[in-house]
C-alpha cells in the first residue's frame, strides 16, 4: 500500500496552492466561519489576499497533520477534492496556525484557516 500523500505531492499542492493565491484566485468555503477565526486573531480579511502567498510559501510538506490518504471534501463546490492540511509555525501570523484546502481547476479552496487549537 502506498502511504499518500507523499512528500513530493505535499510539495506539488502547496506550489499549487501558492500559485493561485499569487494570482488572486482564492475562495472561501465557508465565509463566515473562515471570517470568524481571523477575526479572532485580530486579522483583517483585507490583508488575506496580500498575504495568502507568502503563508501558503511558509509552510512545509513535514507539516502535513491531513489523513493518509487525504480526506474528501463532502461540501458541493469541492465535492471529492482531496482536503490538505497543515499545522505550521506561522511568520505571517505570528503563532501555530491550522490551514486546510482544496485546490480546483487553479483555483485555492480554503475549508479552514485558524490558530492552532491543539492546546
Amino acid at each position: 500500500m502506498v502511504d499518500r500523500p507523499s512528500y513530493r505531492e505535499l510539495n506539488r499542492k502547496l506550489k499549487q496552492a501558492t500559485e493561485a493565491a499569487s494570482a488572486k484566485r482564492i475562495r472561501l468555503l465557508d465565509p463566515d466561519i473562515i471570517l470568524a477565526d481571523l477575526l479572532e486573531l485580530d486579522y483583517l480579511i483585507g490583508d488575506l489576499a496580500r498575504d495568502l502567498p507568502a503563508l501558503c510559501r511558509e509552510i512545509r510538506p513535514k507539516e502535513y497533520v491531513g489523513f493518509r490518504p487525504p480526506d474528501k471534501s463532502y461540501e458541493e463546490p469541492i465535492l471529492n477534492l482531496e482536503l490538505f492540511a497543515f499545522r505550521w509555525p506561522s511568520r505571517v501570523f505570528g503563532r501555530d496556525m491550522y490551514f486546510k484546502f482544496a485546490v480546483k481547476e487553479g483555483v485555492l479552496w480554503i475549508v479552514s484557516l485558524h490558530r492552532d487549537r491543539r492546546k
